[in-house]
């Protein structure tokens, strides 16, 4: 019942969330299985992407907004990270939701990659998938890493977290890996409708993922 409800709440839960006092932006997402980066739902995991003035306004809201305890009250685990944007491009249904606080910055991280899909791309763009998927799944940098999406197919998010920066852009940039090839077939054929990338200082977390925090497999130092 828990997972049908949390699937009706996909569109049910959007006049509650449009209430919330000093939520600029939000977004509910669904995820798909294994590490996520698949088109096939998985009914167990949800997401939310909420965007708050600042970090005490964001735990005040979560903790005292009807909406998001009713969430908590039906699921088995829940899993809170708190971020600050340090660099952003693009636009996520036609507005920017990030507004930058700490430029420059190179610790830990959080990435956060999300794209409309053409219709004509669909098939290419997935075949893609899951060698990026395998390849991210054995990274031994990734702290973290899921994909969800607002819509299946069409409206894709990758979330993960990194040690550092240059951990990530290893993964990204290289030029014999899927995922460097997956963002050049991108290029050159358009795929996106629109786009966005934003990375984040991880502030801090609540709740748990499998039992414990993926946060605790950052370097301390």
């Amino acid at each position: 019942m828990a997972r049908l409800w949390a699937f009706a709440m996909m569109g049910l839960a959007r006049p509650h969330m449009a209430k919330v006092p000093d939520l600029a932006f939000w977004k509910l997402c669904g995820s798909g299985t294994g590490e996520g980066f698949t088109p096939k739902p998985n009914t167990r995991v949800y997401g939310m992407l909420c965007v708050w003035p600042d970090e005490e306004t964001a735990r005040r809201g979560l903790e005292q907004s009807r909406i998001f305890e009713r969430y908590r009250n039906r699921a088995s685990e829940a899993w809170t990270v708190y971020l600050a944007p340090v660099s952003t491009w693009g636009a996520w249904s036609g507005v920017a939701p990030f507004s930058v606080q700490e430029p420059g910055y190179h610790g830990p991280l959080a990435a956060l990659t999300r794209a409309s899909l053409r219709p004509s791309a669909l098939l290419r763009f997935w075949q893609r998938v899951p060698d990026i998927s395998r390849v991210i799944g054995t990274d031994s940098n990734v702290v973290f890493k899921i994909g969800i999406g607002e819509v299946p197919f069409l409206h894709q998010v990758t979330f993960s977290i990194w040690p550092n920066t240059s951990t990530m852009a290893a993964f990204a940039r290289d030029k014999t890996g899927p995922h460097a090839k997956a963002i050049q077939a991108v290029r050159d054929g358009d795929w996106f409708r629109e786009e966005l990338y934003a990375r984040f200082r991880i502030l801090g977390d609540e709740g748990s993922w499998n039992g414990e925090s993926p946060l605790k497999a950052l370097p301390t130092t």
